[in-house]
């Protein structure tokens, strides 16, 4: 089957500031994919581009077979959007937001149903002001949907919720992947992009600097895994030298030992023939944080 999405070459300006640079990406049916970067790397500029909602300046978009700008009202009945800075008048209630969202398309899901399964049918005659952050959420979800799109672009989808309320939110974006709805997630949070995304776009400086699956990006920064422990006792002089690309370090109160294969045997069977019981031993592996701070040089949360 054909890409859902593919852009090619897009490119976007604001007077001297550049956007977008050249950016070019495809999202496969069914997936999640996901698009990191700092704050200002061009992220929601790329996905209002691709959902219809900005002009490229140079470049093609092609959503569902469609030219967004050329077809953007065939295009707009597939697709759902939850955008980073949307909201909703405070008195508006849940039930008269999904009626009303629900009259913009020909053919719109069950506003009912949607709000059983997203669990908020108890808050249908509640004011959006009146509701949680996590119930927020859950309506952006449910509005994104009751088009019954093909494709759902969420940004920053739990920015704000508390960590109980990001994981319930997880779980309703794979319900609704369980749906046959592609999504494209933008994010911050590492750990969220790496449980749910099936491929990650990371984007710095309105440029694509590499597209992988989480563990492709993590196994191209590093293979390597590291050990920590406390001794006992002192170490005996010359520790896993004879272990090729194996380094300890054993400068701190904690022992470093980092290498591949299988290390954690490794260090086990050699502290056992030292006779030497560690403390505190922990393997610590490469992170998409690690991956992401090799490709940019910082860490995603800094700006």
């Amino acid at each position: 089957m054909s890409s859902v999405i593919e852009l090619r070459n897009l490119n976007k300006r604001y007077g001297d500031t550049v956007a977008v640079r050249d950016v070019s990406l495809t999202v496969e049916p069914g997936e999640i994919f996901g698009i990191i970067g700092p704050n200002g790397a061009g992220k929601t500029t790329t996905v209002e581009m691709a959902a219809g909602l900005r002009r490229p300046d140079a470049g093609t978009v092609r959503v569902l077979g469609l030219d967004p700008q050329r077809d953007g009202r065939d295009l707009r009945r597939q697709v759902g959007m939850q955008l980073q800075e949307a909201a909703l008048p405070d008195k508006l209630r849940v039930g008269e937001a999904m009626r009303l969202y629900a009259s913009f398309y020909p053919h719109p899901a069950d506003w009912r149903e949607l709000l059983d399964v997203l669990g908020l049918s108890a808050k249908r005659d509640t004011a959006f002001g009146k509701l949680s952050g996590g119930q927020k959420q859950r309506l952006s979800i449910a509005l994104a949907l009751i088009g019954n799109p093909k494709v759902a672009f969420l940004d920053e989808l739990t920015t704000g919720l508390d960590p109980a309320a990001r994981r319930e939110t997880w779980d309703l974006i794979e319900s609704v992947r369980n749906r046959g709805v592609t999504v494209v997630l933008v994010s911050h949070f590492m750990e969220e992009v790496d449980r749910l995304c099936d491929r990650i776009a990371v984007i710095e400086g309105g440029r694509v600097l590499a597209v992988d699956s989480p563990a492709g990006l993590i196994g191209a920064v590093s293979a390597d895994q590291r050990i920590r422990f406390v001794p006992e006792t002192p170490l005996p002089a010359g520790f896993l030298s004879g272990e090729p690309g194996v380094s300890v370090d054993a400068s701190g109160r904690a022992v470093v030992v980092t290498g591949g294969g299988d290390l954690l045997f490794t260090v086990v069977s050699a502290l056992a023939a030292a006779g030497i019981r560690p403390r505190e031993l922990r393997m610590d592996q490469t992170t998409l944080d690690d991956a992401f701070l090799a490709l940019t040089g910082r860490h995603l949360g800094n700006d």
